[in-house]
């Protein structure tokens, strides 16, 4: 709990007031500043941060209402207790005091034992406050780091399930690394916030994870397809969509999204369902540019990696057709990041 000694913070244009008001409290060892107005009082308040006011409510130049209201408007006094001293029978006063936020009210002519049990109460209800807000942000921050690294296992396991569905396709980790990379930054350049360009980047790597359940006769096979192979090879988007869903999260149901649409194409040709234009998720549109590129340019099983500038050429070639015009823009302007990434993590 808080140890200091108690700061109070007395505001009265009396000086015979402020001096039995002093004198009530330095019994109980507080620490005592004075201010003689309003004015006075929201500067020594936002300067030396009392944990108690005893404010006069009729005084010059600024009175204690008006002052009260310009400390709870400040983030950093609007805690502070404030106990307004009043004389009695202005049932209005309190009132408005009341709804603006004081604490209390001690009317006048104060008595000794009555002002130290009010301070000594709001001094351990305001401390008790700030003693428990410390814990709630100590939790928060404890559950946030928690968060946090659950959030790297998490994404830690769904690198290692990517790269267990591309070491079964003969390549290696880093295509989910480059395409999930790839990804993140055409999100970016698309305007999407922070939050969905980590979600791309984190939801992309399980892309392509139903091949672990595509025979390997079919999945590693140097020739063309044929119409009962290709069929098979397309199964992979279920496989891949049966092993991550059934989790409320959201990663997880982003990657479904993602495993079930990034082999459609903008003019309807793709593949599961035929779908076309915005009818295809944003995700699953972009992952496409960049799980396409990153093929072309990588070698497989039936084929070399094409140079950049030809697979470049091959992605403009299918703006509107294969790809969304707007995002094969993207693409394009970003494009020097995308090569740095792909140099970055080459095979």
């Amino acid at each position: 709990m808080i140890n200091k000694i108690p700061l109070i913070l007395i505001v009265d244009d009396n000086q015979m007031n402020l001096k039995v008001l002093g004198t009530i409290l330095m019994e109980e060892n507080y620490e005592i500043i004075l201010a003689g107005n309003g004015k006075e009082a929201v500067h020594e308040a936002k300067t030396n941060h009392p944990d108690i006011i005893l404010m006069d409510v009729m005084m010059p130049e600024m009175n204690g209402l008006e002052a009260t209201k310009i400390l709870k408007k400040d983030d950093e006094t609007k805690n502070i207790p404030v106990i307004f001293i009043t004389a009695i029978g202005e049932e209005s006063t309190e009132e408005e005091g009341f709804r603006i936020g004081a604490a209390d009210y001690i009317n006048k002519p104060v008595r000794g034992p009555i002002v130290r049990a009010r301070v000594k109460a709001h001094l351990e209800l305001h401390n008790q406050k700030k003693y428990l807000e410390q814990k709630v942000l100590e939790r928060t921050e404890e559950l946030k780091k928690k968060n946090e690294e659950l959030e790297e296992t998490r994404f830690e396991i769904i690198k290692r399930l990517g790269k267990a569905a591309e070491f079964k396709d003969n390549e290696t980790g880093n295509h989910i690394l480059r395409m999930s990379r790839i990804s993140a930054i055409m999100a970016k350049g698309l305007g999407l916030t922070k939050a969905e360009c980590d979600l791309i980047l984190q939801a992309s790597p399980m892309h392509d994870i139903g091949k672990i359940g595509i025979p390997d006769n079919i999945l590693l096979k140097k020739g063309r397809l044929d119409t009962d192979e290709w069929a098979i090879m397309q199964s992979h988007v279920y496989v891949g969509a049966e092993i991550l869903k059934g989790n409320n999260s959201k990663l997880l149901n982003t990657a479904v999204e993602i495993v079930l649409t990034h082999h459609e194409r903008w003019d309807g040709n793709g593949y599961p369902k035929g779908i076309k234009g915005e009818q295809i998720p944003l995700f699953g549109r972009i992952c496409a540019v960049a799980d396409v590129f990153d093929a072309l340019t990588s070698k497989r099983p039936y084929k070399e990696a094409w140079p950049v500038a030809k697979a470049v050429s091959q992605i403009r070639n299918e703006k509107g057709k294969h790809f969304q015009p707007e995002l094969v823009d993207v693409f394009i302007e970003n494009l020097p990041e995308i090569i740095e990434i792909s140099n970055h993590f080459s095979d």
